[in-house]
């Protein structure tokens, strides 16, 4: 058999076994509502949690941004693409997350890769939550430093495996997920940092799905009265989700951020995001801030939704978060399930491996603050129909 013979039974097998992906084209932009294949679904699978990538005000941001700059940077940051709207965003997000400074990236993944591989060598340690993010495994595997996962918020595993390690002068990162954006739940900051200090390692912590839903004016869970950039050394987060734009930053101490700068592949070798974008994300990040009551809706959906499920006897994980994952265990049966509740007018999406453990197929149910105590039920209704 040639190289490469093997794709077409490849992608069968995966058919088969029910791990296939199809894209779906949206027919409208994201929101409460969704377009798609002509049908008119109430969307419970999206990431954008404050409602703001639609809202009026950053629409009209974005086009003044293009008004002004245009509608794309031209080249990367180092070269001429770094204009005074980036700058801006950078401050704001260093001053909103109370760390000296801010980097952007085109994206959290390239955040994510960029940052740890531009920390850490062959001759490092980097320590991961088995459950982190595919960007955060990436990146420790890209690094080409030892790589190490141990057990989902099982802090005694790191500590045990820091500590073989303890004689080491190399460099020890210690990488988490804030919010695991497949199960809902949080880590420990408080015990990471001091395991972290105990070992003499840094700590990252990626923010993606915590900014602007958890903490004061959606501060996310590295509380900076009591974990500065000298606990916390590497705090990662994303512009496309609470905050409804694109892109990716990271904030710590201006160290930090100037090797970054000098050495992080994915920062200089990318050409900048658009300016408008920037200008755009300003104003969300102020709604963000401001507008408290979109964090207070989401608890008040969440708890709903919660209370509803346990009625129904659904399997759900330990998460008060807008991500509230529905176990059901096999891949064709969250297929079926998913299928039949868009039957019924909800897009709820079926996660299966490798996304999650195997045995661990889910629908995972998104809600934003345009959702409404109607919606929760209805879903709620839909579920007892199907599970």
């Amino acid at each position: 058999m040639k190289a490469f013979d093997d794709i077409p039974a490849n992608l069968a097998d995966r058919q088969r076994d029910g791990l296939y992906r199809h894209r779906r084209v949206a027919e409208s932009a994201t929101g409460r509502e969704i377009i798609m294949g002509g049908k008119r679904l109430l969307n419970f699978c999206s990431n954008v949690y404050l409602g703001l990538a639609n809202d009026s005000r950053v629409r009209a941001a974005f086009g003044q941004g293009a008004e002004t700059w245009g509608v794309g940077s031209g080249a990367s940051h180092l070269v001429s693409g770094h204009t005074a709207a980036h700058h801006a965003l950078e401050e704001a997000l260093a001053e909103f997350t109370c760390r000296p400074r801010c980097l952007l990236y085109s994206s959290g993944y390239a955040a994510n890769l960029g940052t740890v591989a531009a920390l850490l060598g062959k001759t490092d340690h980097v320590f991961e939550d088995r459950l982190n993010h595919a960007s955060l495994l990436d990146g420790g595997l890209l690094s080409g430093a030892h790589f190490r996962r141990y057990k989902h918020r099982d802090y005694s595993d790191l500590a045990a495996s820091l500590a073989k390690n303890a004689e080491t002068a190399t460099r020890k990162l210690v990488i988490s997920d804030g919010t695991f954006s497949m199960d809902g739940s949080v880590c420990d900051v408080t015990a990471l940092v001091r395991i972290a200090n105990e070992h003499g390692a840094w700590l990252m912590i990626d923010e993606a799905h915590s900014l602007g839903v958890l903490g004061h004016q959606g501060r996310g869970l590295i509380d900076p009265q009591l974990h500065g950039s000298d606990a916390v050394q590497v705090q990662i987060g994303t512009l496309g989700k609470a905050f409804g734009t694109h892109g990716g930053f990271v904030t710590g101490s201006d160290e930090l951020i100037e090797t970054l700068i000098q050495q992080s592949r994915t920062y200089i070798y990318t050409t900048a995001l658009p300016a408008a974008v920037a200008v755009a994300t300003l104003a969300s990040l102020q709604i963000a801030r401001s507008e408290d009551w979109r964090r207070e809706k989401l608890r008040a959906l969440v708890e709903r939704f919660r209370n509803g499920a346990q009625q129904l006897a659904l399997e759900l994980l330990d998460s008060a978060t807008p991500i509230q994952p529905v176990i059901l265990g096999d891949e064709q049966r969250a297929l079926d399930i998913s299928a039949g509740l868009e039957d019924r007018g909800l897009l709820v999406t079926a996660i299966r491996p490798p996304t999650v453990p195997k045995g661990t197929a889910r629908l995972r149910i998104t809600f934003t603050a345009l959702h409404t105590e109607a919606d929760v039920d209805r879903l709620l209704a839909a579920l007892e129909s199907s599970i």
